[in-house]
C-alpha cells in the first residue's frame, strides 16, 4: 500500500481544506494517508476517516496565533529552517508528498528526496495571492526555485494555470484537476438545521468566505449600504471569520447597516444557510475554483459572482450572473436581482453533480504514474 503525505497550512474551515478532507476520505481505503499541517486543531480534523493520520508542526491552532506570528514569525521560520524541519518531522517516509496549498507548506515539501514523488497543488491566482509589494517580490523569487523542485503541478482551473504561467516560466509537468466534492454529504448537511432565522418577506443573500482582503467584503458593504439607502431592501449574511473582521464590523457600524449586513462568524455546517438563501454571492477581487460555488449549485441557488477564475465553476449553469469586477457593476448586478426577484430563480433546483468519479480517477492516476 502506497504511503501518501498531504500537506496544508491547517484543517480549518475553508474551501481547499474541505476538498482535501473529501479527497483523503475517498483515498484512505486504497492508500495509507497522512495529513501534515503547519498548525493543529483545525475544525475539519474531526471529519476525517479514522484511518487517516494527522501530524502537525506546531501544536497550536491558527486562530490562537498573534498577527506577528501569523504573518511573519511562523512563515519566516518555515522558510529559513525548512531543511531541518523536513528531516526532523517528515523523515523521508512517504512514496509521495503532495503540497496541497500555496505558501509555507509548498516551500517545506520542496526539499529534495530521491525516493519520494513531489506534487504541488495550486488553488489560487498566483499573480495576486501574495499582493504586489516588496514581500510579494521576495516570495516570487523564492517560489520560482521552490516550484522547480516538484515533478508535477496541479491546477484547479485553466485560469489559474494561465495566471501561474505568466508569473513563472517552468517546464514542470502540469495538469488541471477540478476540485472534488461530495455532493451527497452537502445535501445531507443542508437538511440538518431547518430553523434558520431569515426574514421570509426579505431578500436574503448569503456568502461564505474568509474575512480577508481577497474577498472584497468592504466593497460589498459599500454596495449594500448604497442599495439600502435607495430603498432596495435585502439582508446579507456572511459566514466566515478572519483578520478583517474588526475592520468590517467598524464599517458596518459606520454605515449603520448592522441590522441588514450580518457577520455570522464561522459555521462548521454552512449549508442550511445557503439552502435557505434567495441568492448566493461571491464578489471577490480574485478566486481559484471555489468549492462553495459548486455547493451552492448542488443546493439549487441562483448565484452572482464577480468576473474571476470562479467563472469556470459556472460553466453550463444557467442560474447565475457574472458581473465585472468593479464596484459600480456589482451595484448594478445586485440591484437588478433585488428589483426583479421573480425573474432570477433557479429553473431546476437539484443539480446532478456527476464528475466525482472522473476527478477521483485523475487523482489516482497522478499517484500511480
Amino acid at each position: 500500500m502506497k504511503k501518501i503525505l498531504f500537506g496544508i497550512t491547517s484543517l480549518t474551515l475553508g474551501g481547499a481544506e474541505r476538498v482535501l478532507v473529501d479527497i483523503a476520505n475517498q483515498l484512505c481505503e486504497k492508500y495509507e494517508i497522512t495529513i501534515f499541517t503547519i498548525y493543529a486543531k483545525g475544525e475539519l480534523e474531526s471529519q476525517l476517516n479514522q484511518k487517516i493520520k494527522v501530524r502537525s508542526l506546531y501544536d497550536i491552532s491558527y486562530s490562537e496565533l498573534s498577527k506577528l506570528q501569523k504573518y511573519f514569525l511562523m512563515p519566516v521560520r518555515v522558510l529559513l529552517f525548512k531543511k531541518i524541519i523536513y528531516h526532523k518531522k517528515i523523515k523521508n517516509n512517504y512514496d509521495m508528498e503532495i503540497a496541497f496549498l500555496e505558501g509555507p507548506i509548498t516551500r517545506l515539501f520542496s526539499i529534495i528526496n530521491k525516493n519520494t514523488k513531489k506534487i504541488a497543488w495550486i488553488h489560487n491566482d498566483i499573480s495576486l495571492v501574495f499582493g504586489k509589494g516588496i514581500k510579494a517580490k521576495i516570495k516570487k523569487k523564492v517560489d520560482q526555485k521552490v516550484y522547480q523542485k516538484y515533478e508535477k503541478l496541479i491546477f484547479v482551473s485553466k485560469d489559474n494555470q494561465q495566471k501561474f504561467e505568466k508569473v513563472y516560466s517552468l517546464k514542470n509537468k502540469k495538469e488541471i484537476i477540478y476540485n472534488y466534492i461530495n455532493d451527497e454529504e452537502v445535501i445531507k448537511k443542508a437538511n440538518k438545521n431547518k430553523k434558520i432565522g431569515f426574514e421570509e418577506q426579505e431578500i436574503n443573500i448569503v456568502t461564505v468566505a474568509r474575512l480577508v482582503k481577497q474577498k472584497a467584503m468592504d466593497r460589498f458593504i459599500h454596495v449594500h449600504s448604497k442599495l439600502i439607502k435607495e430603498g432596495f431592501k435585502h439582508t446579507v449574511y456572511v459566514i466566515g471569520d478572519g483578520p478583517e473582521k474588526s475592520r468590517l464590523q467598524d464599517m458596518i457600524q459606520d454605515k449603520a447597516v448592522q441590522n441588514s449586513f450580518i457577520l455570522l462568524g464561522k459555521k462548521e455546517n454552512p449549508y442550511p444557510y445557503i439552502k435557505k438563501a434567495d441568492y448566493f454571492a461571491l464578489l471577490s477581487y480574485y478566486e481559484g475554483y471555489p468549492m462553495v460555488l459548486l455547493e451552492a449549485q448542488i443546493l439549487g441557488k441562483y448565484i452572482i459572482i464577480t468576473d474571476t477564475a470562479a467563472r469556470e465553476t459556472l460553466q453550463n449553469y444557467e442560474n447565475s450572473t457574472i458581473v465585472a469586477n468593479e464596484e459600480e457593476d456589482i451595484y448594478k448586478g445586485l440591484k437588478e436581482l433585488i428589483k426583479n426577484k421573480e425573474k432570477y430563480v433557479c429553473k431546476n433546483s437539484n443539480i446532478n453533480y456527476d464528475r466525482k468519479k472522473e476527478i477521483l480517477k485523475q487523482i489516482e492516476e497522478v499517484i500511480e504514474n
